[in-house]
């Protein structure tokens, strides 16, 4: 297998190079927003130009959860007392059922080699530290090898590799996509490639550690000071006091590096992420960048030029690191990557590695986790990105809807900041990072999820993304030990009770599910699948709610609603998140009238996720209404009948 991914990145490692360096998170923010750059492989490669096209629906797991079916559920329980799911638990079943679900891509989170504490040294794995790693299991975000996957998956450890890629081969016979995770702001601080290819160098292998920055240092230092582990606060112990050989309160690491999260102290805060280190990306310490800039009208260019481009330019030593690890990848057979904190990374190194993936597969899904509304438009058009997390405007809007805290009206002008960009956000309600919507800490329930899915599935073109377990309404309840109740913790050995029933030995299916949990997963279904096949959905939009604020009758905040067309495919969204049923009359403008071509008269309006029909009255002055049923916590797709 080595010898096979030396080709590939033996005709991508010839670009240039150049060091850099990585500042405090802060520093990195504004100095992201001085310029833009992106990179491009070989100018002899030819790749077809084959745009993103549908509107994908992205299933998230956490690997190590899915197929778990030990209930013990100890907090802070060991691998062997609360067991652990495997890759081989993906059978071709559990991936025909995510895919009937109307999954396009599986995002196998936790899939790659991050530090654990178990031992697996026979292996010829070194042991991580549990001063420095969060949680028993470990957390995902910190990688330890980069060219290896999580031996915790694995039936035989020593074969990790070849079973990831087995369970790759099955995904794709599914139907189903392969996303993971590159994390390229901060590795492990135990980080160390054992499954590297010939002539890959670690992360900091050739780093002077005698500065604070050089350009081609993978890390920044802090020269003559050693790293102290940080002191604990509210009673945190590794390991929840547990007796272990490497507790000691210490972790050998001289000189300290900056941590993760961009704290420069060697002695890092326990709320800080001292498990990891920051990635130096050739910004300086002062936030000023030391690689080349993108010329100016670059935003309209496409990923072949941003590649041409970098292929002229020296760079710094990390970027071609990370394109080592994401050409690895490719040719591995995976479709994609989930690029986490990719905010805190400036966008030039974003335009040099994705017109280089682009170049090689074009195809290749790219979706950046970022909290910066500022940066949305540079990291899509500069850094060749083509999702981005739409958690800041569209998820956190309709959550205090959700809870009872707003109404609404923001929505609207949500979107409309979103224009020219808004199939580029994904939409979700659930992922790793968020509550569980089922969970007393959100809205407690998972039915008031529905008016949200229906809006998050269909307000744009862009992807849906389903975290495991919310179909079926997961609460995330149970203290798991460094992982809390209402998130699906992400650090422990723990099992989801909703899966476990879903999973019924394997056979997947409703036998032991509740009734509500059936019904739940049964609208997900229709939802997910309609919206990846309606034409309308990759349309033309147009807002209701204003509108019918002003001009509705019984139309209150809790309602929400919008057109959505492409050709004669014409679709009204009406989402009710009240607590009560709402008898409303929604009003159409007239000049979404004329758009869509409709004479004066009666149009039948079919449901397109429940059985029931509404009547479209257009008058001789093409105003017009159809009056509705908003049932509780309920979302309708009406289809204009021809």
């Amino acid at each position: 297998m080595k010898k096979f991914i030396q080709l590939v990145l033996a005709s991508s490692v010839a670009a240039a190079t150049l060091s850099g360096c990585g500042a405090k998170m802060e520093e990195v923010e504004s100095a992201q927003t001085q310029s833009s750059t992106e990179v491009a492989p070989e100018a002899t490669i030819e790749a077809p130009v084959e745009a993103m096209s549908g509107k994908p629906v992205i299933y998230q797991v956490m690997t190590r959860l899915f197929g778990n079916t030990n209930a013990t559920n100890k907090p802070w329980g060991t691998i062997e007392e609360n067991g652990v799911g495997k890759f081989s638990d993906f059978t071709p079943k559990a991936l025909e059922e995510i895919r009937d679900l109307g999954a396009d891509y599986i995002w196998y989170t936790g899939a790659l080699h991050h530090a654990v504490v178990r031992d697996y040294t026979e292996f010829g794995i070194a042991n991580d530290d549990p001063d420095v790693v969060k949680g028993r299991a470990g957390s995902p975000y910190a990688i330890k090898d980069y060219y290896s996957v999580n031996p915790d998956l694995a039936n035989d450890p020593s074969k990790r590799l070849e079973e990831f890629k087995a369970l790759l081969e099955r995904s794709h016979a599914a139907g189903l996509k392969v996303i993971i995770d590159i994390v390229p702001n901060h590795v492990a601080r135990n980080y160390q490639s054992l499954d590297k290819p010939e002539g890959v160098i670690d992360f900091g292998a050739d780093d002077d550690s005698s500065v604070a920055y050089a350009r081609d240092n993978n890390f920044y230092y802090v020269p003559g000071e050693p790293f102290q582990v940080p002191v604990a606060t509210d009673g945190y112990q590794p390991l929840n006091g547990e007796t272990h050989d490497l507790v000691d309160g210490t972790f050998e690491e001289v000189p300290a590096k900056w941590t993760g999260n961009g704290s420069r102290a060697p002695q890092p805060e326990q709320g800080d992420w001292y498990e990891t280190v920051k990635i130096n990306f050739g910004v300086r310490p002062d936030g000023s960048y030391d690689f080349a800039q993108l010329p100016a009208g670059y935003a309209e260019k496409d990923f072949r030029a941003h590649a041409a481009f970098w292929a002229e330019q020296e760079i710094p030593d990390s970027w071609k690191k990370f394109r080592q690890i994401t050409d690895y990848w490719l040719a591995f057979g995976v479709d994609g990557f989930r690029y986490d904190m990719s905010g805190m990374v400036p966008v030039e190194f974003w335009s040099y590695l994705n017109s280089s993936i682009k170049m090689q597969k074009a195809d290749a899904l790219l979706l950046a986790e970022i909290y910066q509304p500022k940066l949305y438009r540079d990291y899509i058009h500069l850094g060749k990105m083509d999702y981005l997390y739409d958690k800041v405007g569209t998820y956190d809007a309709i959550r205090a809807v959700m809870e009872g805290k707003a109404g609404t009206d923001p929505l609207v002008e949500i979107q409309e900041s979103l224009s020219g960009i808004e199939a580029n956000m994904l939409r979700f309600m659930e992922n790793h990072d968020e509550q569980r919507i089922a969970s007393p800490e959100f809205a407690g329930n998972p039915q008031a999820g529905i008016p949200a899915m229906v809006v998050s599935a269909t307000v744009s073109g862009a992807p849906t993304l389903i975290y495991f377990g919310q179909e079926l309404g997961e609460p995330g309840d149970g203290d798991a030990g460094f992982g809390k109740t209402s998130r699906t913790t992400i650090f422990d050995y723990w099992s989801v009770p909703s899966i476990r029933r879903w999973h019924n030995d394997g056979q997947f299916n409703s036998e032991q599910l509740a009734e509500g949990e059936q019904s739940l997963r049964d609208f997900y279904r229709t939802l997910l699948t309609f919206s990846s096949q309606s034409d309308a959905l990759s349309g033309e939009y147009q807002d209701l709610h204003r509108y019918n604020r002003e001009q509705g009758e019984n139309y209150s905040d809790k309602l929400y609603s919008f057109a959505r067309w492409a050709g004669d495919d014409r679709l009204l969204v009406v989402a009710n998140f009240a607590g009560s049923d709402s008898a409303v009359n929604l009003a159409l403008p007239s000049d979404l009238i004329k758009q869509w071509q409709l004479a004066p008269g009666k149009y039948t309006l079919t449901n397109q996720l429940q059985e029931g029909t509404a009547e479209l009255v257009v008058a001789d002055d093409l105003s017009a209404s159809a009056a509705l049923t908003a049932p509780q916590l309920s979302g309708q797709i009406l289809k204009l009948e021809h």
